[in-house]
This record gives structure tokens, sequence and C-alpha cells, in this order.
């Protein structure tokens, strides 16, 4: 995929400027055109699929109140930052609108593996563990690892919980430089991604290693707890009819979504030198979090990987890089 960047050369600080000074004043269109359609047809999807579940969203819990404030401030800011900030306001308006954009996509996606969920049946984790075993990969071995050296817990918390800093970084970076378009791409390629997650979902629902593989106390509860051996029954019975935004828990095994938005990330980060590095560092602390954190079998990411190289490639095919 082709950057404005202008191969890997960093920007010096004139640069920096005279993207900044065009981006307050000549923003390009990009691709908000299928950004929104996307979005569109998303919540539609999410609204027959909720339906069909018989699952409701309550608009009025505590845990929604944090989104209804950001929403409160990067609408006015996406809306009129160009007029009240002249220096920065087009900079301050696109990255309103991308961080707006990929939280809808991330809230959209985290809620509909509910409904989702509701329809399935049956578990593969004998088949997830048989490919690990198949693979050389002993997840009791890496959970053992981590639960007798607390560090690793630490490090490992916090880099699995970074998968919502680095599109922050991305997109900020875009919407300094100017790149508009590549921030859509960026968004587009994330929505994407997370469509074949979901659609890939049913096919092996699972419990995850640690409920599969651990028996009796745990030493360590990694992020991911043991949800989906309690919450997918409970779905599937239909015991489950409201979803509270603010306390939403991922239960989708395979594929690994941490697995995929790492490589999407490391990809977007790649052609900008300034980037690279601590986004790959990031990322690469991510995906070996993800196994113990994300209670993830190596198949998971393996699928999740795939997800995401299917993702960029098919972005590249439909919306080819151009000048941003």
């Amino acid at each position: 995929m082709k950057s404005s960047t202008s191969a890997i050369a960093p920007l010096r600080p004139t640069q920096a400027q005279d993207a900044l000074a065009l981006s307050t004043s000549t923003s390009p269109r990009g691709y908000g055109w299928a950004l929104f359609a996307c979005l569109f047809a998303g919540f539609a999807a999410l609204t027959a699929m909720m339906y069909a579940a018989g699952l409701v969203i309550d608009p009025a819990s505590h845990g929604i109140l944090p989104y209804y404030v950001v929403a409160a401030v990067l609408i006015p800011l996406r809306l009129g930052a160009g007029r009240w900030i002249p220096r920065y306001g087009r900079a301050i308006a696109d990255c309103a609108e991308s961080y707006g954009a990929f939280m809808l996509i991330a809230l959209t996606g985290a809620t509909a593996a509910y409904p989702i969920a509701a329809l399935t049946s049956g578990m593969h984790d004998a088949a997830l563990q048989r490919i690990d075993a198949a693979l050389g990969f002993d997840w009791l071995a890496w959970y053992r690892l981590v639960a007798d050296h607390r560090p690793l817990q630490w490090l490992g918390l916090a880099a699995y919980r970074s998968i919502y800093l680095t599109p922050a970084i991305l997109l900020g970076w875009f919407a300094w430089t100017g790149e508009r378009a590549a921030a859509h791409r960026f968004l587009l390629t994330f929505w994407v991604a997370a469509i074949l997650t979901l659609a890939l979902y049913p096919l092996m629902p699972a419990i995850g290693p640690l409920s599969y593989l651990w028996h009796g106390p745990l030493p360590y509860l990694p992020e991911s707890e043991q949800w989906q051996q309690s919450l997918i029954p409970a779905l599937r019975a239909h015991q489950v009819h409201w979803v509270d935004l603010g306390h939403l828990r991922g239960i989708v095994s395979a594929p690994s979504f941490h697995t995929a938005a790492a490589v999407l990330y490391i990809a977007a980060a790649w052609p900008r030198r300034e980037l690279r590095a601590p986004i790959v560092a990031l990322n690469v602390a991510m995906l070996l979090s993800t196994p113990v954190e994300g209670t993830h079998y190596l198949a998971d990411m393996l699928l999740g990987a795939a997800v995401a190289v299917v993702a960029i490639l098919a972005m590249r095919v439909m919306l080819p890089a151009e000048s941003d």
C-alpha cells in the first residue's frame, strides 16, 4: 500500500508544518462515502442480529454514559473545529472524525459478538487444541510461565490493553499530516477485518484454553478471565436479554481479533519510519501477551493473522492507495 509520506523519509519540522497547513485548508475528500456506508451497514446488521437473538441494548445504563460524553465532544469538534481553530482546526476535525469512526466500528463489532454467540452451537476447543499440539505449542507451559512471574503479568496486561492505543497514535498521525484518505483506508481495513472475524466465529466457538485445559484453582486470572464458559451458554439459552455497552466481554476465541489488530497496526505503521519502531515493538508485545491475557489458542492467532492479511489485500484491490 502506498503512502503519502513519501517513501520512508522522516518529516522535517518545516515539512510537518507544511503538511499541517495543508490539512487546515484543503483536507482531501478521502473515502468518507465508503466509510459511512460501512458504518451504516454494520449498524443495520447489528440491529437485525440483536432482534433475532432477543437482545436489547440498555440506553440508560451507567456503562454507556462515557460513550455519550465522547460523542458530545467529538461531534462538535468534527463539525466546527475548522472554523473555531483556524491553524489546527482541520487536523482536529479529521482526528475527531477518525476517532469517532473507530469507536463505532469497535463498539459495533464487540456488541455483535453477543447475538452471533447466541445463535451458535457446540464448542470446538478439542479441534483447536489438536491444531496447537500439531504445531508444538504448549499453552499450559505459556500460562505457567506468566503465572509464576508477576512482572510478566503486569507487562502482559499492559500490552494486551494497548489495542486501542496504537490506533489512537496512527489516526492522530494521519490527521496531523493531512493523510485523510490513509486514515479512511485504515478504518475500512479494520472494519473488513472485524466483519471477517465475526463471520468466521460461528464456525468455531470455544470456551478458550484456560477453561478447557486448566483444572483446579487458578494461580493467575488473565484479563479475559473465563467469560466464555458461562456467558455463551447463557446467551444460547436466552437467559441474557440486556447488553450493557459499558461491560462488554470478549467472547470470540477464533479468530483472535487482538492478533488481527496487531497485524493491521504493524502494516499501517511500517511505511512511516517515525512510527515503525515504537508501534512494531508495542504490537509484538501485544501478540506475545495474547495467548494468556486473551486466553487464545495459537490456532486462534494464526486465523486472526490470516484475517488481517485478507483484509489488507482486499483494501488494496478495492481502494488502491492514492496521493493523500
